[in-house]
C-alpha cells in the first residue's frame, strides 16, 4: 500500500519511485487518461489525484450523458477546473440501468479515446464503488478486457477502490488496495468545490457527503495481475 500525501519532498519522490512503476518522477509530464460513467465520477473518485498531479497530461472520457445539455456543461467546467481535455459521449443512462451490450461500450471508449499509448489509464471497478451501479461495473469491465486484450494500451491500469458495505455506509477507499492516497485538506476542498460549485450538488447532497478525502485504486500492470486480481475480487471476465 502506498499512502500519498501529495507533499513533493525528496523522501515522497523516493518512496514513490520504489512503489509505483509508472510514476517514477511524479513531477514530470505523464500521460494519463480517465474512464468513468458520469459526469462527477471523475472527480468523486479521482479529483484528486489529477489535482495533486498538475504537470502531468489528462484527458477524461465520460462516456454517459452528452445529450444532456445542464451535465454536460458541468462536465466541461470541471475541466477547465481540473486542467484536462476530455469528451463525453451519450450512452443509454435510464433510472431502468438496463444491462449494455458489452460491444457498444467497448466501442463506445475506443471511439472516444484518442488512439495513443498512455502511461496509465484509471477506470471504474468491475465491482463497482459502491451498491449499485451497473454503468460502473460495464464501464470497469470494458475497460479491463480493452487494455487485456491489446486494443488500448497504457504501462498500467488503476482500478478505483472504493466500497460501501452494502449499503450501510458511504462509499469508503478501500485502506489495503495497492495505492491509498491521503489528501491535503487543501486539495480536498478543491475536490470538493467542484462537487458543490462546479457541480451544483447541496452540501447534504449523497454527492457531497460521499467526497473521499482520501483515493484509493488497485494496480494492475500485466495479465497475470489483472486475472489475479480479477479472481481474488470474485469477478468473472472472460
Amino acid at each position: 500500500m502506498v499512502e500519498w500525501l501529495f507533499l513533493f519532498t525528496n523522501k515522497y519522490e523516493a518512496d514513490l519511485m520504489n512503489n509505483i512503476s509508472s510514476l517514477q518522477d511524479a513531477k514530470s509530464s505523464k500521460t494519463a487518461a480517465l474512464i468513468v460513467a458520469h459526469p462527477d465520477d471523475e472527480t468523486l473518485w479521482a479529483g484528486g489525484t489529477i489535482l495533486g498531479l498538475p504537470k502531468w497530461q489528462w484527458y477524461i472520457v465520460c462516456l454517459c450523458r452528452g445529450s444532456d445539455k445542464e451535465r454536460a456543461r458541468k462536465f466541461y467546467r470541471a475541466l477547465r477546473v481540473l486542467k484536462s481535455d476530455g469528451i463525453m459521449g451519450d450512452l443509454d443512462d435510464g433510472p431502468e440501468q438496463k444491462p449494455l451490450d458489452e460491444n457498444e461500450v467497448q466501442n463506445t471508449i475506443l471511439s472516444l479515446l484518442p488512439k495513443r499509448h498512455f502511461d496509465l489509464i484509471i477506470s471504474h471497478n468491475p465491482n463497482g464503488e459502491y451498491t449499485r451501479h451497473i454503468r460502473h461495473e460495464e464501464t470497469g469491465t470494458a475497460v479491463i478486457k480493452l487494455w487485456d486484450n491489446g486494443l488500448m494500451t497504457a504501462k498500467e491500469v488503476w482500478i478505483f477502490a472504493y466500497e460501501d458495505g452494502g449499503k450501510a455506509y458511504h462509499p469508503r477507499p478501500i485502506e489495503d488496495a495497492s495505492i491509498y492516497i491521503t489528501l491535503t485538506k487543501n486539495i480536498w476542498l478543491r475536490k470538493y468545490h467542484i462537487i458543490t460549485d462546479t457541480y451544483g450538488f447541496q452540501n447534504t447532497s449523497y454527492e457531497a457527503r460521499t467526497t473521499p478525502k482520501a483515493e484509493a485504486f488497485w494496480q494492475l500492470t500485466n495479465s497475470y495481475d489483472t486475472m489475479n486480481w480479477l479472481n481474488q475480487s470474485g469477478k468473472e471476465i472472460n
